[in-house]
């Protein structure tokens, strides 16, 4: 088995070499640098961030609902014809022209409205970033996948590309025995068929490869013309610990702190069709320039306006709309906190459940490949002494070659589920 894994490990630096000799554009790659790129370089994860932004920026905004409003520059005023004077009387011929040049402050501000809208945009921004890891997380954890999925079939390729080696020295083993009259012509021609159908193999495999780099390159966002090569001369199980289900572990996952910061956050913007009716509005102005004649000199004028309001709209006594569109609001996100709820238990129960079914499977594959390791290498050793037919070692040979596949198979969905497994729980990729 020892003999096996090593020239298994220097076929695979052979493989590599090559790829990166014929190949000016393949790119190694390992599961720490697909960490760094997946994170880095996703468009998904970076659309994430940019909303993230954004909604920094309407938090921004929303503070500025006390601040006033600072003018300066000039106004004119011109009528002519008739005007009204304030005790009614009405005056024609009236030529009146004026002209107003200073500085003025102007502020509105809605406590009702603007104290609750701030508190809800750091609250709809903080969702918007739990929202952002935990799509940088899907998006990690789908490249990791892809990469275990590419090492798989990098290293099925190298494990046929041993067979088909082994099976074409066998095959000429065979033709000097039947030139020598030792065998049948038909053995021989077995022998060719075997050889023909691993060498079919080994290019399924390499063509898996390939698809396998080209989805992983989408996912990160590299150059569309390289090709990835796995740089791990190996594919073991991982040494994460297992998880048992915790009924409240969902607390930790970004999903929930999201949904529950929206759910604050309607509950807070709730308050300015209920408690934001106590509130009023004020309204404060004032300037100072000169003011006059257009021909006439320019006399200082200072104005001051204030009003301190409060507001009460008949429909909110009447009809209640505005507060049952924020009730409904506000039940609905609850129903999607209740849904995320059940959603963790599914599947965190499927995700330990899985990982113990693939342990058995790794124990089942890991004893199949040893036993099918030796019967292959006693067939051949039986095949050299004339004691032991070809479709034995080829048979041998095929059942070898599959338990190689299931002992990578059952690593890479073992592995894969481990990951999952740390996001279900709420850890950070």
């Amino acid at each position: 088995m020892k003999n096996n894994f090593k020239k298994l490990v220097a076929s695979l630096v052979i493989v590599l070499a090559t790829v990166t000799a014929n190949a000016q554009k393949s790119f190694p790659v390992n599961l720490e640098s697909v960490l760094k790129l997946a994170g880095a370089n996703n468009l998904t994860v970076q659309e994430y961030q940019l909303k993230y932004q954004q909604a920094l920026a309407d938090q921004s905004k929303a503070k500025e609902w006390w601040l006033p409003n600072i003018y300066a520059g000039i106004s004119t005023h011109y009528l002519n014809g008739s005007a009204m004077n304030t005790d009614g009387k009405i005056f024609t011929g009236v030529n009146r022209n004026n002209l107003w040049a200073g500085l003025g402050i102007a502020a509105e501000i809605d406590f009702s409205k603007g104290f609750y809208t701030s508190i809800a945009a750091k609250q709809k921004s903080e969702a918007i970033n739990y929202f952002s890891i935990a799509e940088k997380n899907k998006a990690v954890l789908n490249a990791i996948q892809t990469y275990f999925d590419l090492q798989a079939e990098q290293l099925k390729y190298v494990f046929l590309q041993q067979l088909v080696l082994q099976s074409d020295t066998l095959s000429q083993q065979i033709k000097i025995q039947v030139d020598a009259g030792l065998r049948y012509q038909s053995e021989y021609l077995l022998a060719q068929s075997n050889f023909s159908h691993l060498k079919i193999s080994m290019l399924q495999a390499k063509m898996e490869w390939q698809k396998k780099s080209a989805l992983l390159v989408s996912l990160l966002n590299l150059e569309s013309n390289i090709n990835l090569v796995s740089a791990d001369t190996s594919l073991v199980p991982l040494a994460f610990a297992i998880q048992t289900a915790d009924s409240v572990g969902f607390q930790k996952r970004p999903e929930f702190l999201g949904l529950s910061s929206e759910l604050q956050s309607f509950q807070t913007l709730r308050k300015t069709s209920n408690q934001g009716l106590f509130l009023p509005k004020l309204k404060v102005g004032f300037d100072n320039g000169g003011f006059g004649a257009y021909t006439a000199p320019l006399r200082n004028t200072y104005q001051l306006n204030a009003s301190l309001l409060w507001s009460l709209p008949l429909g909110r006594l009447s009809y209640n709309g505005d507060l049952k569109q924020w009730n409904t609001k506000i039940l609905l996100q609850q129903n999607k906190v209740e849904q995320f709820k059940n959603q963790y238990q599914q599947e965190i129960s499927l995700a330990v459940s899985q990982l113990q079914i693939s342990e058995e499977q790794m124990a089942i594959a890991k004893q199949a490949m040893q036993s099918t390791g030796e019967a292959l290498n006693q067939s051949i050793e039986r095949q050299k002494l004339g004691t032991a037919k070809s479709f034995e070692v080829f048979q041998a040979q095929q059942f070898f070659m599959q338990s190689q596949v299931d002992w990578l198979n059952a690593i890479v969905e073992y592995n894969k589920i481990q990951y999952a497994l740390k996001i279900i729980q709420g850890e950070n990729l």
